[in-house]
């Protein structure tokens, strides 16, 4: 199952559990893990980007480790609310993954723009900032995703 409702992804796991986010990137697929409870999202594993075939085993590894039930799928819409090239990519990876559980497609607009926000004013380098902003971000969705499914 694909959505992009934080309601029929609830529904879908009526007994909780585990979720993972991700920020899916040309060269890199940021993940974030948060608690079977949906409290709170936490950075996990960058996965660096190669054949799609092992990106999928590298994600299926980690969910499994993880004991994952659904996944949050950044979603990288226009300003306007518009959907991009880049938004059909995420679709057609969703469609890709479905099989690994649900999908929720979360809308991902602002939370790189976010995420470097506090990075900078914490004083990160540059380099820090590179390393760290793809997970981050894919924390940042999660945790938007989570808030949203114990609130409605």
């Amino acid at each position: 199952m694909i959505t992009t409702s934080a309601l029929e992804f609830r529904a879908a796991m009526p007994g909780g559990g585990r979720l993972i986010g991700l920020d899916l990137g040309t060269k890199t697929i940021g993940t974030a893990l948060c608690d079977a409870g949906w409290s709170f999202a936490s950075p996990a594993t960058l996965i660096k980007r190669r054949k799609f075939s092992q990106d999928k085993a590298a994600l299926v590894e980690l969910m499994t480790a993880q004991h994952v039930v659904g996944v949050v799928l950044g979603l990288p819409l226009n300003l306007d609310g518009t959907e991009s090239p880049r938004s059909q990519s995420t679709r057609a990876f969703a469609r890709n993954i479905a099989d690994l559980g649900p999908v929720l497609l979360w809308d991902e607009r602002w939370s790189t723009v976010a995420v470097e926000r506090v990075m900078i004013e914490q004083d990160m380098s540059r380099a820090k900032r590179a390393e760290r902003i793809d997970n981050l971000a894919a924390a940042h969705i999660l945790q938007a995703a989570i808030d949203a499914l114990v609130r409605d």
